[in-house]
């Protein structure tokens, strides 16, 4: 495993244009909180690839992935849940090429690598973290675990507002 870093600086590759390379580095993207519920990143540090290119006029082409875990409790059933996403983020940074060639991640020559791929990795994760792709969660009526047992029912409740038919007797 590559050692941590948290940020390089891409002027010590000293790239000529159109030229690039290929990086093995370990990032640690942190830990996420999901409606209160803190969800580990695992491994807590992974080892991501980092190509760079230079660019005409100086500027540097980007790309960062990386497959992490995060485990945590399923939010539909409760049970342990450990998906893993993979990561494939693009970055441009052209100096004086405006907001949309601008990265915000490289400041100067020195590239944020931690902040990147914390944010790459949020950006990867769906809204809801699953145990598996078809988890049915649990009854709202009675809280069981409707994955043990598909075949879960309750008898309907009665509409009180029929209730004084049921006192009816035809004889």
């Amino acid at each position: 495993m590559a050692a941590r870093t948290d940020s390089f600086d891409l002027g010590t590759l000293s790239l000529a244009s159109g030229e690039g390379r290929r990086l093995t580095l370990a990032v640690a993207p942190g830990s996420f909180d999901f409606g209160g519920t803190q969800y580990a990143v695992e491994p807590a540090q992974v080892d991501a690839i980092l190509d760079i290119s230079r660019m005409t006029h100086g500027g540097y082409a980007l790309r960062l992935r990386f497959a992490a875990g995060l485990s945590g409790p399923c939010m539909r059933c409760l049970e342990p849940a450990a998906p893993t996403f993979e990561v494939d983020a693009r970055e441009v940074n052209q100096p004086g090429g405006g907001e949309e060639l601008t990265s915000p991640y490289v400041e100067g020559e020195v590239l944020d690598v931690a902040a990147w791929a914390r944010d790459a990795y949020a950006l990867a994760l769906p809204a809801q973290l699953v145990c598996r792709e078809d988890c049915a969660g649990l009854c709202p009526e009675c809280g069981a675990n409707l994955n043990d047992d598909p075949e879960h029912a309750h008898e309907r409740a009665l509409d009180p507002r029929w209730a004084k038919l049921r006192e009816l007797r035809f004889e």
